[in-house]
Parts: C-alpha cells; structure tokens; sequence
C-alpha cells in the first residue's frame, strides 16, 4: 500500500492551542482513523516527511507516532516503517470532506432533558428569585479565617483522606445541637447525613422511598424541582388540591384509598410557594393519614431561620419523627455557595442514605462541612442570623410596598410572617402574560408561574425574592414589572 502524500492535518495542529503539539498531532491522526481515511494496514509518512509537512519539530512526530504505537492505533516495523495497526475495524465508507466537523450526536438512547427547563433564566440584570439569601452580607474575610482553621485542624488530625457517606461528625453533631435547641427535634448525630444542599437531600429521599407501582404527591402548587426529583426516580406525582390554608388532608387520604402512595413532600412551614404555614390541626391529621397507609411526609424546612414577628411552629419533624424525613439546609443561612444541606431521619434510613451518597457521591466536602461546624460552634452562625433577619425585615417592608403600588390592582399578595420571598397571586392573566413576555428584555428574570403548577388548573402566581438584593434595586424591578403589566 503507497504511503499517502499528504494528511491534510495542519488545520488541525496549531501552537496557539493550549495542548501540546504532539498531543494535537496524536487527537489528528485517531480523528482520520476514525474516519476511515486511514485504513487497517496503511503506511504513514516517515517521521522526517511528516514533520516537514507540518512544519514541526521532528521529535514532535517521533512522540505522537511512539504514543499511538503504545495505544494500540499504530504498528511500528523497523523495515516498513509505521503503519495504522491492523487489527483495527476497517472503515468501508471513508467522509468525503477533509473539513467536516466530527459527528456531535449520541448513537446510544439516553433520557433527555424536559422541554421545558426547570433553571431560571441567566443573563438578566437583576433575578428576583424564589427566596435566596443575599451572599454578600456575610463576610469573606470571617469564611476564610474559618475555612483556614479547618484545614489546618484536619491536616493535624489526618482527616484529609476519604470519610463517612453520611457527612463530618463534627458538623453533624454541630446540627444536631441546633435542631434540639431550636427547632425541638429529639435526634443526635447518627440520625443526620449531610447533602450537598437541599435539593440533593430532596433527590437522595425521593429515590429510597420510591416503590414500583407507587406514585408519590405534592400539592398542586409546589417546588418544581422536587417534583422533578421524585418522577426521575421513575414515580407519578400527583397534585393534592390546596386551599387558602394549605393542603386539603381530604383529599390526601381519597388518594390513599384509590393509589398506593409512597411519599408526600411537603412544605408546611410556609408553602412553597404560596408562604401559608400549615395549621397543628392539619399537620396532626396529616401524620395520622401517614400512619394508617404507610407513606413517608418529605418536610423540606428550607427557610425555618428567618421569621418577622411570630415565633414559627415546630417542625413536623419534632413530634413524628417515624413519619418524616427532613430536608433542611444551611444555605440561607449563610450563603448558597457553600451547598450544605441534611436529612434528619431514623437511624436506619440514615444509613441507606449513606449508602445512596457512596454511590452518587461518595463524600461531599470534609473542608466545607468542617468549617460550617466551626462557624456554627463558635456562634458565627447565630450573630449573622440575627443580623440578615433584621436587613432582610427592612427589604421585606420597602418591597410589599412596593408591590402594593405596582402591582396591586392585578394581584393580591399577602405579607410573608417569614422566608425570603413573596406569592403574588395574579387575578389578571393578561397582566400576568405581559409581565412574563416582557420582563427579560428589561433586564429581570424570574420563575415563571408555569413552573409552580402540578394540576392545571392551579391559580397562576409569581414566587419573587426580596432578600438578595438591596431594597432600591428590588423596588425599581417592581416598578418596571408595574409598568409592564399596564402594557
């Protein structure tokens, strides 16, 4: 077989490129393979020829050609020279074109992403999200120091090395501590596993608790990514009708009758998104419901920290604890970058979430969780709590006046008693519709009410964070939605 004249490979090889150039040279020379432009057996130019070629240095080739020898792509003859190995399956039909761009499209089934995407929209000036903390007020310079201390005390005490699935003791003791002192759950450190935020822990419960045959309930309106989280576990997800104190327990237990149900998520400290806070008699007929068919309460408490007023009610959590897994979060209470989350369940479910995270993530990290303890042990967390709680208070005021002025005349929006976010429900659709096609192109994203409503015939409202940013820049957003919905 005649040694080809030329490869055709210096578009693909450049010194402006990050990689090295026998490394190019190498990726060049499988990519025609690959193509079949290069068949089983087909003699490859003298290193000397192909460096002259492609103006490179001769050493260069001698690297990428010893390389492929050692992959396997390449045979190497001391009398014929080099050639492309000839155990390799022989392309029948070589591409045409020298330029045509590799083929992108999987040949193998996958599942894809819905069509519609759960994230919110990027790019906008200013995101009214669903309830987020504003990062920037707790201070770097405190993170690092404490970031330090934890380093060096693992270092010290050889903890630098993979660890228990279920998180750092230190932190899940420090946790611990906080849940019985605070929020009045009877639990100790074995009884936690740390999650990379919330939604993870939310994930890692949906999938222990899936059942085949099972279906799983949320209320109809609810936290879309929760939902997402419990039908990819292969499970239906169906609505519970809602009313302006929660979810209707009725129909909760119609559903029980009629389905086999293996988890309910619920936020009852105050609903996602409408912020209503479930009533005792409601919660105690829930846990009674929960009992009688078997099914676990998912309560995901993702904002117990911040109230303005009345003391919140105890979670679920605290007086049926062999009912409930609890997903909590210290994110907002100190910034989400961190991503640490908890589950709080029986020890025996503890320990098959552990096994659920060795085999997703194995450990989340020891520096991280270590230096949340140190902050929380050294009353860092509770200083800034207390702090965010009041500037969060003031931000919560400017912006249902805000609303009130805006848009009040097209929707009705109840005060929050706590959390970081408002509901607006809309009773004018066209308004609604006008602010949702319009508001991108003025710099300001949000969730769209879409993305709240599991039954279709769900009221249709906006979740919108008054907490991440300061005051001036959340009313002014308000306004120009207010503009927006007079069209």
């Amino acid at each position: 077989m005649p040694r080809p004249r030329s490869l055709a490979l210096s578009r693909r090889i450049s010194s402006d490129r990050s990689a090295p150039l026998y490394m190019q040279l190498v990726h060049a020379l499988i990519h025609e393979i690959e193509r079949g432009r290069l068949p089983p057996g087909a003699p490859l130019p003298s290193s000397r020829d192909l460096a002259s070629e492609l103006s490179l240095n001769r050493k260069t080739v001698v690297t990428a050609y010893e390389e492929l020898v050692a992959q396997g792509w390449l045979e190497a003859d001391g009398r014929r020279g080099t050639s492309v190995a000839t155990n390799l399956p022989d392309r029948q039909k070589p591409v045409a074109s020298v330029n045509e761009p590799r083929q992108r499209k999987p040949v193998y089934r996958f599942n894809p992403a819905p069509e519609r995407s759960i994230a919110v929209p990027t790019g906008s000036r200013i995101k009214l999200d669903e309830g987020s903390p504003d990062g920037t007020l707790f201070p770097t310079e405190i993170l690092a120091r404490f970031y330090r201390r934890a380093a060096m005390s693992a270092a010290r005490g050889r903890r630098l090395g993979y660890r228990d699935p279920r998180g750092s003791e230190a932190l899940r003791e420090q946790i611990a501590a906080m849940l019985r002192e605070e929020r009045g759950l009877v639990l100790g450190p074995q009884n936690i596993c740390v999650t990379r935020g919330s939604q993870a822990g939310i994930a890692l419960a949906a999938r222990l608790l899936a059942r085949p045959g099972a279906v799983a309930l949320a209320e109809a309106l609810t936290y879309e990514p929760a939902v997402a989280a419990l039908r990819a576990t292969g499970q239906q997800v169906m609505p519970v009708r809602m009313d302006e104190d929660g979810i209707v327990v009725e129909d909760v237990e119609r559903l029980c009758r009629t389905r086999q149900v293996s988890a309910l998520f619920l936020t009852p400290h105050h609903q996602f998104p409408t912020t209503v806070s479930l009533s005792p008699q409601r919660r105690l007929r829930l846990i009674e419901v929960a009992r009688q068919f078997g099914f676990a309460i998912i309560e995901d408490d993702y904002d117990h920290e911040y109230h303005f007023g009345l003391q919140p009610l105890l979670p679920m959590a605290s007086y049926a604890p062999d009912v409930v897994v609890y997903v909590g979060s210290l994110s907002k209470l100190l910034l989400p970058a961190l991503r640490v989350g908890y589950i709080v369940a029986p020890e025996p479910v503890i320990e098959a979430l552990a096994h659920q995270t060795s085999i997703t993530d194995g450990m989340g990290s020891t520096l991280t969780e270590d230096t949340v303890a140190l902050l929380l042990e050294d009353g860092e967390v509770r200083r800034h709590a207390r702090k965010a709680a009041r500037i969060y208070g003031e931000r919560r005021d400017a912006f249902a006046q805000a609303v009130h002025r805006s848009l009040g005349d097209y929707a009705d929006a109840r005060l929050p008693s706590g959390g970081l976010a408002m509901w607006l429900n809309f009773h004018d659709r066209q308004a609604l519709d006008r602010i949702e096609h319009g508001a991108l192109a003025q710099g300001i994203s949000f969730a769209m009410s879409e993305s709240y409503r599991l039954a279709h015939d769900s009221p249709h409202g906006l979740r919108l964070g008054f907490a991440s940013h300061p005051e001036s820049e959340t009313v002014a957003a308000i306004e120009v939605l207010g503009q927006l919905a007079r069209g």
